[in-house]
């Protein structure tokens, strides 16, 4: 006998797909959550060895220990000391690395780098003068005087890259090329005037995370926080940027709100990491390029992922700084220029222009 429902005719109900999409996308996501535990780990190791490696080592388990149940060892003030390192390395490799994701989603260049608008130099120019007029302070305040150079510079830099107009990213790059090279020709006229601030500023342009008072990272901390919050809060509108200015306009997202977001966001984390360590390069560059290798084009995944794996980068290099001439120590912006270099150029030959 027929079934009620086949007998008056009535239809089997469709097969629902509320429930298959789902699923698909809890697929999707799956290797990349998986993905986002692999970095944290890999981050967790590079942390624990910047505590553990330097011109004393110091076993894992004992650092461990030094951590949650210090008994006063010389080792447990080794490790306590390393600290504050580890921690500046921390916020400035998380602030650089995502800093390079929203200018390469801005100027929609693949090889955007925090410096095109100008940001590291501002922030430089802005210390080499206070060390000029004022002498050379401590790095903690030095966070104070680089974000208004900071900041002037990348005003200055969408002033000219606009010119009454939209600024475009084609614009935005080559005010920042020729603001840069003012600046840095201005910089380099007042540190070869005079030798105290030539010295300091040698020291300090080349980056470093040696030498820097505890102080440093809690001074940094507020402004990093907020870069990163903005940065977090445009991801989703970098990927409607990066369909082209007319494709988002018209999709509904105001591309100048975003570009200014974006600048705002990149200065306040480029210039507190400047002002703390000096300019770090390749950082920005590096990061989200090889992120983007396994997370795809989207900015969401590109930044979270930029967050975490940038200070395994410069701890990484921090480390190699501090054992491949021990017992002394290179800079550690020397080693991450020589792991961004081939990376870049990679970007060379496998980027694409951006109208």
């Amino acid at each position: 006998m027929m079934p009620s429902s086949t007998r008056s005719g009535a239809e089997l109900p469709a097969p629902s797909t509320t429930a298959v999409a789902p699923a698909g996308r809890r697929r999707a996501l799956s290797p990349l959550l998986l993905g986002l535990v692999v970095a944290i780990v890999v981050t967790l190791g590079c942390v624990a060895l910047s505590l553990a490696v330097g011109t004393r080592a110091i076993a894992l388990a004992d650092v461990w220990t030094a951590l949650v149940a210090p008994t006063g060892t010389f080792d447990d003030t080794v490790v306590a000391s390393r600290i504050p390192r580890t921690l500046l390395a921390v916020l400035v490799g998380s602030a650089l690395a995502v800093s390079g994701v929203v200018m390469q989603g801005v100027t929609r260049n693949p090889l955007g780098d925090p410096g095109l608008l100008g940001v590291n130099v501002g922030a430089a120019a802005a210390i080499v003068t206070a060390a000029w007029f004022f002498g050379t302070g401590s790095a903690a305040a030095s966070v104070w005087v680089a974000l208004p150079g900071a900041f002037v510079t990348v005003v200055i830099v969408y002033a000219l890259g606009s010119g009454g107009r939209a600024a475009s990213p084609v614009r935005l790059v080559l005010a920042g090329a020729v603001v840069s090279a003012v600046i840095a020709a201005y910089i380099q006229a007042l540190s070869l005037s005079r030798p105290d601030v030539f010295d300091s500023y040698r020291y300090w342009v080349v980056g470093s995370l040696a030498g820097r008072e505890p102080a440093v990272a809690g001074e940094i901390l507020p402004f990093i926080l907020v870069g990163l919050a903005l940065a977090f809060l445009i991801a989703p509108a970098l990927n409607t940027l990066a369909l082209g200015d007319d494709t988002a306009t018209a999709l509904g997202a105001s591309t100048g709100r975003t570009r200014v977001l974006g600048a705002v966001a990149t200065t306040l984390l480029c210039a507190a990491s400047t002002a703390a360590v000096g300019p770090i390069g390749f950082v920005g560059l590096a990061v989200p390029h090889i992120v983007r290798s396994f997370t795809g084009s989207d900015h969401r995944w590109v930044m979270l992922y930029s967050a975490i794996l940038g200070p395994a980068l410069v701890l990484l290099a921090d480390v190699i700084a501090r054992v491949i001439v021990s017992p002394a120590e290179l800079m550690v912006g020397v080693v991450t220029a020589f792991i961004g270099a081939p990376v870049l150029l990679y970007a060379v030959r496998r980027g694409r222009g951006f109208a």
